[in-house]
C-alpha cells in the first residue's frame, strides 16, 4: 500500500541540507564489491584487549545493565580525572571550575557541545580539510562552520585562524592528530591557538580522539597542557578498537559540560552501562606494539607514494592524504572510481574539504593488503 503522506515536505531543511556521508558511501560501495582492498574507512583493524573483553563479559553477567548516571559511573571518570590530572595538571574537585562527563562516542561529545555553544547565526572555525561531521553539527546547530584553508601543509595555526574571526566566531575546533591529513600540531602551534582564543572570548574544542596514535618522533600535545578554558573531546574506539561501543568523553570547563549534561539527559541519557564499566582498565593497557605497528604501516604509504606525489606526511592517526597529480587532469572523484575500477576502494577529497585535489587512504588494514592496495594506487597515479 503506497503513502499517502507528502515525505518531502515534512523533512526539515537541516535533513535535506545534510548529505550523506562520503565515508559511509564507500562502506556501502565495499559491501557490494567483491573482496575490495578497502583503504576507505577509519576502523581500526585490531580486535579489543581481552582485559577489556573480559571485563564487559563480567560487567553483563555481574548485571551492570541498567542506566548510569548521565555523566557516567564514578569508577570510569575516576580514571579520566586522573589521566588529566596526570597530563595537564587539571583538577576535578567541587571548588574547580572543570568537570568531566562520560559520552556516546567523540561523536555524541562533539554533538553535545556544538548544541550548548552555538545559537542560530553563530559561527565555529573548523580546519579544511575537516572530519566529515564538523560542518553538519554546525548546521544542525542552526550555525555555520566557517573553514580555516590549511593547504598545502594542514597545519591549523593561529596566524590562519585569526584571519577568519568575526564578531558572531563563538568557537574553535582543532584535530590533532587530524583525520584526514595525520597531522600533528606542536605544542607552540598549540599554545598560540589557545591564547588566540582566549583573547578573543572563543571557546577552544580540542578533537583528540586519535591523541594515543602518534608516530615518533612526533608528540601530541594539547592546548588544555596550557589553558583551562578548553574543551577536550576524546574517545575510547579508535585507540582500543571498540569503535561500535560509542564510547568517548569530554571534560572543560564546568558550565559548558553542565550544558553538555541537561541536553544529553533529554537525548542520549548515558553512555551504554556495559561499555562503560568494561573501560575501567583501559589507559592500563600498553599500545606500544600497536603504535609501532601503524608506524610501520605509515611508512610503507610514504615509501610507497611519496616519490610520485604530494604527500605530508602523517605523524598520527591511520590516515594520509595525498594530492592527485596535476598531470593526471583527474579530480578526487575521477580517481576514486578509477580506483574503484580496480577493487581498491579510497575517499576522494571533497567529503573533506572545499577542494577535490586530494584523497584519503586508512591504513588501518592488514599489511598484506595495504601493500596491495598501494602498489595499484601507485599505477594510478603514474
Amino acid at each position: 500500500m503506497s503513502s499517502s503522506l507528502d515525505i518531502e515536505r515534512l523533512l526539515s531543511e537541516r535533513v535535506k541540507d545534510i548529505e550523506t556521508s562520503g565515508i559511509r558511501r564507500a562502506w556501502a560501495l565495499s559491501q557490494a564489491c567483491k573482496d575490495p582492498i578497502n583503504l576507505s574507512i577509519g576502523q581500526p583493524d585490531f580486535c579489543v584487549d581481552e582485559t577489556i573483553k573480559q571485563a564487559a563479559i563480567d560487567a553483563i553477567l555481574q548485571d551492570n545493565n541498567g542506566y548510569t548516571n548521565t555523566a557516567g559511573i564514578d569508577a570510569l571518570l575516576q580514571t579520566i580525572y586522573n589521566r588529566l590530572h596526570s597530563q595537564f595538571g587539571w583538577e576535578f574537585t567541587e571548588e574547580s571550575n572543570l568537570a568531566a562527563m562520560v559520552t556516546s562516542g567523540t561523536a555524541g561529545a562533539l554533538t553535545l557541545a556544538f548544541l550548548t555553544v552555538l545559537n542560530p547565526g553563530d559561527e565555529i572555525i573548523v580546519p579544511d580539510p575537516y572530519f566529515v561531521i564538523y560542518p553538519s553539527l554546525a548546521r544542525i546547530a542552526e550555525a555555520k562552520a566557517v573553514l580555516c584553508d590549511t593547504y598545502p601543509d594542514f597545519r591549523m595555526t593561529a596566524e590562519r585562524i585569526e584571519k577568519y574571526i568575526t564578531e558572531k566566531t563563538k568557537a574553535v575546533l582543532v584535530n590533532s592528530p587530524a583525520n584526514p591529513t595525520g597531522v600533528v600540531l606542536t605544542a607552540n602551534e598549540m599554545a598560540d591557538i589557545a591564547t588566540l582564543c582566549k583573547e578573543h572570548g572563543i571557546l577552544l574544542i580540542t578533537d583528540e580522539i586519535y591523541d594515543e596514535l602518534v608516530f615518533s618522533p612526533a608528540k601530541h600535545v594539547s592546548p588544555a597542557e596550557t589553558s583551562e578554558d578548553v574543551l577536550v573531546v576524546r574517545g575510547y574506539g579508535k585507540t582500543y578498537g571498540c569503535t561500535g561501543w560509542r564510547m568517548g568523553y569530554a571534560a572543560g570547563p564546568k558550565q559548558i559540560i553542565d550544558g553538555m549534561l541537561k541536553l544529553k539527559q533529554q537525548t542520549f541519557v548515558c553512555a551504554p552501562s556495559v561499555m562503560q564499566h568494561s573501560l575501567i582498565g583501559a589507559f592500563d593497557v600498553d599500545l606500544t606494539p600497536l603504535i609501532e605497528r601503524f608506524t610501520d604501516r605509515r611508512d610503507m604509504v610514504v615509501e610507497m607514494l611519496g616519490d610520485i606525489t604530494e604527500l605530508v606526511i602523517p605523524e598520527g592517526a591511520f590516515y594520509a592524504f595525498p594530492k592527485i597529480p596535476e598531470g593526471l587532469n583527474m579530480c578526487g572523484i575521477e580517481f576514486t572510481s578509477k580506483a574503484a575500477d580496480h577493487n581498491v576502494l579510497v575517499i576522494q577529497g571533497e567529503v573533506f574539504s572545499n577542494l577535490d585535489t586530494h584523497f584519503r587512504i586508512s591504513f588501518a588494514v592488514p599489511d598484506d593488503k595495504l601493500e596491495q592496495g598501494l602498489s595499484v594506487l601507485r599505477k594510478l597515479l603514474q
